[in-house]
């Protein structure tokens, strides 16, 4: 009865490692979570507090398509001062969650005959959507040896006349990789061969790199910004997941599209949750740095523990708060280590190939948990290890 495009929809797997895990902790079982992929930090007071103010003043309407004018002048000023970036708010869509904006972009360039290429290991929706759009879905690797960053010649060996869109991704789910400054720089450059091909770059986790690291964005690149289009939004920077806000910066050919898209799927992002949105982007940034900085601890702890694990070695991650420790050398799939520590240890995490094929050696941990928690964790990880 229903469409065959719908059969080719898959799922987030961390949503059903979490849904396991809740089913047993309703049985009595202490569960430690590592699999879910937000912050473990509650939204901050001034902007819960922007939200309740925008309620009793009466802002309970619909809004413009592309969002409030004053979030979208915001959105501006944040570009100038985080990046150094120059923004045309009438490029910028307003939308519910950062998986719209990479949604509209494949409903918008993806059909059969095309192609979108895709990180693997990445995260999953880019090849779900992109398979949902019509389009060939082609994978491109992310290599450990890099940090997981790409290789520019290799998603160029992959680009045809039918490429239409190219997916990037820094700081990197699962992996935590930050992608090399100088391939991307060759990526751009080797992009002027194919004018026909856009690039959606994914640049959620954005402000929470580490060691001091500055976020690169790919606007940068003024000769790019014509087939462009950057995600981003408030969930990872201000933990904010549940509040269902993101936005997206369009090409100028691709902003008027992606609207009617919105006017026709969500017509507008509730009123109260922009006043919200903009608080966080105005107000102090104490409780980002903090939460940065609180990941960074937790990183180091689980990079040093990770690989002084017989079996196990890791990449340090560079961003996000996720590790991705290649565990081929256990001899167990990843889908078993993911079980077996979910069902015998009572620790989630997600198996490697819930990213896509190439993460059949590795398995995700979140380290968006407490210090107490994780080290508790990788406690009952060694001990089972050894046991081995």
């Amino acid at each position: 009865m229903i469409s065959h495009k719908s059969t080719l929809l898959e799922t987030e797997s961390a949503f059903d490692v979490l849904a396991r895990a809740q089913t047993l902790i309703s049985n009595g079982r202490r569960i430690i979570n590592l699999g879910i992929g937000q912050p473990d930090f509650k939204t901050s007071p001034h902007i819960v507090e922007a939200a309740i103010k925008a309620l009793k003043d009466g802002h309970h309407g619909y809004t413009p398509a592309p969002g409030l004018p004053d979030l979208k002048e915001s959105l501006v000023q944040y570009y100038y001062r985080h990046f150094g970036q120059a923004v045309d708010p009438a490029n910028i869509l307003v939308v519910p969650g950062g998986k719209v904006t990479m949604a509209f972009a494949m409903m918008l360039l993806g059909e059969a005959g095309r192609d979108i290429l895709y990180p693997d290991p990445g995260f999953p929706i880019y090849r779900s959507m992109a398979a949902y759009s019509g389009a060939r879905a082609v994978p491109y690797a992310v290599h450990e040896d890099l940090g997981f960053s790409f290789k520019a010649s290799e998603i160029l060996s992959k680009v045809t006349p039918d490429t239409r869109l190219i997916i990037l991704n820094s700081p990197g789910n699962p992996t935590g990789g930050s992608n090399l400054e100088s391939e991307v720089c060759e990526l751009v450059a080797g992009l002027d061969r194919f004018p026909q091909c856009a690039v959606l770059s994914d640049e959620i986790y954005s402000r929470l790199h580490f060691d001091g690291a500055q976020h690169q964005t790919l606007l940068q690149f003024e000769g790019l910004r014509d087939r462009l289009i950057v995600l981003d939004g408030w969930s990872k920077t201000y933990a904010m997941t549940g509040w269902r806000l993101g936005w997206g910066i369009w090409p100028a050919s691709m902003i008027g599209p992606a609207t009617k898209l919105a006017i026709n799927i969500h017509s507008c992002v509730n009123a109260p949750a922009q006043f919200a949105a903009q608080a966080a982007l105005d107000g102090p940034q104490d409780a980002v740095d903090e939460m940065r900085q609180a990941f960074q601890d937790r990183r180091d702890l689980v990079h040093g523990r990770l690989n002084a694990m017989p079996g196990i070695s890791a990449a340090k991650p560079k961003g996000a708060f996720y590790a991705f420790p290649n565990i081929s050398a256990l001899g167990r799939s990843s889908k078993d280590v993911q079980d077996t520590w979910l069902q015998e240890l009572g620790i989630a995490t997600i198996a490697g190939t819930s990213f896509g094929d190439a993460g059949a050696d590795y398995i995700r941990l979140s380290f968006a948990n407490s210090l107490d928690n994780i080290t508790e964790a990788l406690d009952l990880i060694e001990a089972w290890i050894k046991e081995l």
